[in-house]
């Protein structure tokens, strides 16, 4: 399901995850139950399990007695009587409610993004350049503008609405930028876009003398340095209307602008600053530009630290190109180089619910058709497997772990591990032939809790514990700490909280299964399904 998603990362990880279980599943019912069959022929033979060669004298003995671990022992004899008091199982309920809602109101307060640093090991050098860059280069990162294909700049009208000079729309795309840098603080825009246009439109005012040709010979530019009589305006006067070029001459001229070398006696030349910035044919100095693909239009961000700060200004560099395409009637799309790593933030919770909420879907239907078609057994499944998982988003806040594309993967993750603490103990209280609810979960309990802790509780935080002397802080963050939250939460839901919500809201047991109390535990997940159906 996994799969499903757009985020490469859940994707990538979902169909390798798939793909494990699988072979996983293929080993466990053919390599693996090979291999208990041979071993069990070893014990026959009484061989030793680590040289087998070795063959044991056999001994006559008695009948070989099942004997109990102390984990059994201590969950039957002490542990499951304890919990299932009355006072103590309205405490349980009472203090995992708590837990829960209180997880649940700050999973909005989450920290959405991935700090660079914490890809690096922990005593790297670049630890320290990333801290002084931080404090003493505070430089924003620019923005581009980009107009796509499909815009007029040669009509006057058409220039109003990008230009912002005397006589430009107060709406214009300058205009709009500029606004927007008036509130730096929210829109994360520093400073007023570069303006080719505004450029061009004063470089080739006769009065500025910027545009100048010898003898009126379009193929011999004079720049502003040179000093020759034969060396005249470009334009004159009655060539603008409301100080615009016409279009003819708009075109003709723009290829000259683009390659004047901005001077003192000129600094409005464009060839260092919107040479590259514009995307025409042709392009060669002596040739009138015909057609003007795109074009971009540059500013700065403001200082942007944290993640928040980057995603946001992404957000609203995107609202400000929205309304400029508005304006213009031509797409306007912003670009900065970070916008490819944090793009992904503006999706991820829609993502998140996506995922989260197809896995909880295959939870609660595998629930239901592997515990005998029982609504009551898969919903307290699935309540359980929530609850856990909200837990540990809600820990993620207090213990400094972001959101973002790692950590949705183990959250994904953390369902189907979550749905293993509290599977065997639902399935046990489904098949048990008590009467009474309470004996019903202290037998399940009892059954299968030795059997949490030892074969799934010990396993799993002994392969975590070794995360946590890992050198790099992603291992520790986002992988120890996560772990052993999922282990930690799925354990005390599993043998503590659920036990107790069986208690009081378990299904009943069928009067027909209770009336046959010699059913196997097949057989009787077997009437249960036909009960139910």
């Amino acid at each position: 399901l996994g799969a499903l998603s757009s985020m490469p990362a859940v994707r990538t990880f979902s169909l390798y995850a798939g793909m494990a279980v699988f072979i996983d599943f293929l080993l466990q019912i053919t390599c693996f139950v090979a291999l208990m069959a041979v071993d069990a022929r070893r014990q026959r033979a009484n061989r030793l399990d680590c040289c087998c060669c070795v063959q044991l004298p056999k001994k006559v003995v008695g009948e070989v007695r099942p004997t109990t671990g102390f984990i059994y022992m201590f969950i039957e004899r002490i542990y499951s009587p304890f919990l299932m008091q009355y006072p103590v199982r309205i405490f349980v309920m009472i203090v995992f409610s708590f837990l829960f809602c209180g997880s649940l109101t700050r999973i909005p307060h989450l920290d959405v993004g991935l700090d660079q640093t914490l890809a690096l090991p922990k005593g790297s050098y670049l630890l320290d350049f990333f801290g002084d860059f931080n404090k003493y280069l505070r430089v924003g990162s620019p923005v581009y503008f980009v107009v796509k294909d499909g815009f007029d700049y040669s009509d006057s009208d058409k220039m109003n609405l990008i230009c912002k000079t005397a006589g430009c729309s107060s709406y214009s795309l300058g205009a709009q930028i500029n606004t927007a840098a008036l509130q730096k603080n929210y829109t994360r825009i520093a400073l007023p876009a570069s303006n080719w246009l505004d450029d061009y439109l004063s470089w080739i005012q006769p009065s500025l003398g910027c545009c100048r040709l010898r003898n009126g010979k379009f193929d011999e530019f004079c720049n502003a340095t040179v000093k020759d009589s034969n060396c005249t305006s470009c334009l004159q006067k009655s060539d603008l209307v409301d100080q615009r070029p016409q279009p003819a001459d708009f075109y003709r001229y723009l290829n000259k602008f683009l390659s004047d070398i901005p001077e003192a006696t000129c600094p409005k030349g464009g060839k260092s600053a919107y040479n590259s910035s514009i995307k025409r044919f042709p392009a060669g100095e002596n040739e009138a530009v015909t057609s003007i693909k795109t074009t971009y239009f540059m500013t700065y961000h403001d200082v942007c630290v944290t993640s928040d700060d980057f995603v946001n200004a992404l957000k609203r560099a995107r609202d400000i190109s929205a309304n400029i395409t508005k304006t213009i009637g031509v797409e306007v799309f912003p670009y900065s180089y970070f916008y490819v790593f944090y793009e992904q933030y503006l999706t991820i919770v829609k993502q998140a619910a996506l995922n989260i909420g197809l896995s909880a879907a295959a939870v609660f239907l595998v629930s239901f058709m592997l515990l005998g078609f029982s609504i009551g057994s898969a919903f307290i499944t699935l309540l359980t497997v929530a609850m856990i998982v909200v837990d540990i988003m809600g820990i993620m806040y207090y213990w400094g772990i972001s959101f973002n594309a790692i950590s949705l993967v183990n959250l994904v993750m953390a369902i189907g591990i979550s749905v293993e603490f509290c599977a065997h103990i639902v399935r046990r209280f489904s098949v048990s032939q008590k009467y009474s609810r309470v004996s019903r979960a202290e037998d399940a309990l009892t059954t299968m809790g030795s059997s949490v802790i030892s074969g799934i509780t010990f396993t799993k935080f002994a392969g975590i514990v070794v995360l946590y002397f890992a050198k790099s802080q992603l291992f520790q963050i986002f992988y120890f700490r996560m772990y052993l939250c999922m282990v930690l939460l799925g354990a005390a839901h599993g043998l503590i909280f659920l036990p107790v919500l069986l208690s009081f809201f378990g299904p009943r047991i069928p009067s027909r299964i209770a009336a046959n109390p010699r059913l196997s535990p097949t057989e009787h997940t077997s009437l249960l399904g036909n009960q139910q159906r």
